[in-house]
């Protein structure tokens, strides 16, 4: 066994004996993370307070067949500010919520980390509202290889698009629409399209817009997040 060092943010822990926590981190060198922060939930533990879900840490693990065991712990950021609004903790939760879903063990997850990285730090310097969830939520399709489709049909290519279909892939055209294929309100496909590449979307249909994103996401996922909510 050895000792070896890892950036990662807590996604969320639990109880493991009487003292211990399991700590669920997501690393990008390594994905998903499973380790045992040992007597870290008596009070005179000397990091306990450092693996709060949502921190960004460095920690020194010693490696362990089942688990690794954290032996030392560092924060990088512990996003202060975040945690002070009920709101930006929700937005959080959720990316914390489909990062867990989606990452896996032992398996390279840079793109999740970043996602991840970046949508926290947007909580912390003030951004609230849908568009910063829908932005972690496209991120998190890219690095799937499951991003939708807003300005041509996910089928033909076509510009000319008009309706949803979650099973296909996005926007559709009136020819390549299959059945539950739904229409959407004007504007929600341009939403989508600006918050993909950064560009000012309008703050009307932010909330419609995440929506169906949210929805995209729990059918390709075949999973429906608890956490997951539409900020108004």
């Amino acid at each position: 066994m050895a000792l070896r060092t890892d950036q990662g943010i807590v996604l969320r822990s639990y109880p493991f004996g009487e003292s211990h926590r399991v700590v669920i981190l997501v690393s990008a060198a390594r994905g998903k993370i499973r380790t045992v922060a040992k007597g870290v939930r008596k009070t005179k533990s000397r990091f306990g307070g450092r693996l709060e879900p949502l921190t960004h840490v460095e920690v020194v693990l010693y490696e362990g067949r089942d688990l690794d065991t954290i032996t030392q712990v560092d924060v990088i950021e512990a996003y202060p500010n975040l945690r002070m609004d009920l709101d930006a903790v929700a937005i959080a939760a959720t990316m914390a919520e489909v990062v867990d879903h989606v990452a896996h063990e032992e398996e390279p997850s840079s793109a999740l980390f970043l996602s991840l990285r970046r949508g926290l730090v947007a909580l912390e310097a003030g951004e609230r509202g849908p568009d910063v969830l829908s932005r972690f939520l496209l991120g998190v399709t890219d690095s799937l290889g499951l991003a939708p489709s807003f300005d041509s049909c996910a089928s033909c290519g076509s510009p000319d698009v008009h309706k949803f279909s979650f099973p296909a892939g996005g926007a559709v055209c009136e020819s390549c629409a299959p059945g539950g294929a739904v229409r959407l309100r004007d504007g929600v496909l341009d939403h989508l399209a600006a918050v993909r590449v950064g560009d000012e979307a309008d703050e009307r249909t932010a909330g419609e817009a995440l929506g169906v994103l949210r929805r995209f996401v729990e059918y390709h996922l075949e999973k429906r997040f608890s956490s997951m909510a539409v900020p108004t």
